[in-house]
């Protein structure tokens, strides 16, 4: 999604991780502190509201409230199936133990109440850096 907010990220698709406020908290704070470097979703899921990831685009991500919270920029954009997801990709998502068997239960049941779970579903897998912490008491709400 694109945002009219004014300033240096005027324009930049804005999304939250994850399918709820408490999920995109805690998935923001994995990326502010450094340990979530990848994310990943269903092909299916990308088209007119959330644009496929290019490598060197800068997005704002959205906290749980839907406040600007940091800008990332893709580094890397690969398209495989869920099951050929391996288990570097799997630690580099940062969540749980950092284990491939926790990335994979985590990511079925994730995908299992967004539309259905397969394991031949096509993933756009996605790393990013981190480069700016904005100041969420600075900014305006945009909705994801």
């Amino acid at each position: 999604m694109t945002s009219a907010v004014a300033g240096p990220y005027a324009g930049a698709v804005t999304f939250a991780f994850g399918d709820s406020p408490e999920l995109a908290d805690e998935l923001l704070a994995l990326v502010l502190a450094g340990r979530k470097t990848a994310t990943c979703g269903a092909l299916r899921d990308f088209g007119d509201h959330e644009p496929v990831p290019v490598v060197g685009r800068r997005d704002v991500v959205l906290d749980g409230q839907g406040r600007r919270a940091a800008v990332i920029e893709t580094v890397s954009v690969d398209m495989k199936r869920f099951d050929e997801v391996d288990a570097d990709f799997a630690r580099e998502e940062g969540e749980g133990d950092l284990s491939y068997e926790y990335w994979r239960e985590a990511h079925e049941a994730y995908f299992g109440r967004n539309g259905g779970y397969s394991p031949d579903m096509i993933l756009i897998c996605e790393r990013f850096r981190l480069v700016e912490v904005l100041d969420r008491n600075d900014t305006k709400r945009v909705n994801p």
